[in-house]
């Protein structure tokens, strides 16, 4: 029954091998939907868009209040879903919401910039200025949100089990490493 999180640069195949990672274990894959379920609960719809515009190209702007409600809402979907295990989390905070929590597994996906760049500009058929824009600007807003809400340091090696860097290592070889590694966790239970 473990729980595995997943935090990733933009760019650094985070969501491939969290989807790979899932379908060979037979894990939910939970990413997008955290966000809607946590807005839900806290009756605040617009939080969902905001969360969702990385890049601010929407203008919402919710209330304090309405993210605070947001974030409570967000940290007890996480640890529902934690309790009943078998669970990939992508983002939302999930390494620093479950940090303390045995069992779970916390992956951190990255890649150099360049190569990002390169990756995201070639998937969305746009220019590198404007690929390199967008991952600078998800690169900040990543790291402002775990900030924010948990007053905690996206880069901080700390929170994670395992950093897989892709430069040189495909998707399948990270779905490989994050596989064995579960299974550690498993036996060490």
């Amino acid at each position: 029954m473990a729980v595995i999180t997943i935090s990733r640069q933009w760019g650094s195949l985070g969501t491939i091998v969290a989807n790979a990672v899932a379908d060979r274990l037979g894990y939910r894959l939970v990413m997008r939907q955290l966000i809607n379920q946590a807005a839900l609960r806290a009756g605040a719809p617009q939080v969902a868009l905001a969360v969702i515009d990385e890049l601010h190209l929407l203008g919402v702007a919710p209330t304090a209040e309405e993210y605070q409600a947001y974030i409570q809402a967000m940290h007890a979907v996480i640890e529902e879903l934690a309790a009943q295990g078998n669970v990939v989390i992508v983002g939302r905070g999930g390494q620093a919401v479950l940090h303390e929590r045995p069992g779970v597994l916390h992956v951190r996906m990255i890649a150099p910039l360049e190569l990002r760049v390169e990756r995201l500009a070639d998937r969305h058929h746009i220019s590198l200025a404007a690929a390199r824009a967008q991952v600078r600007a998800s690169d900040r807003e990543r790291r402002s949100y775990l900030k924010r809400f948990y007053n905690a340091n996206v880069d901080d090696p700390a929170l994670y089990d395992l950093v897989i860097n892709t430069a040189h290592l495909g998707a399948e070889t990270a779905c490989d490493l994050v596989c064995r590694a579960v299974l550690d966790i498993e036996r060490e239970k």
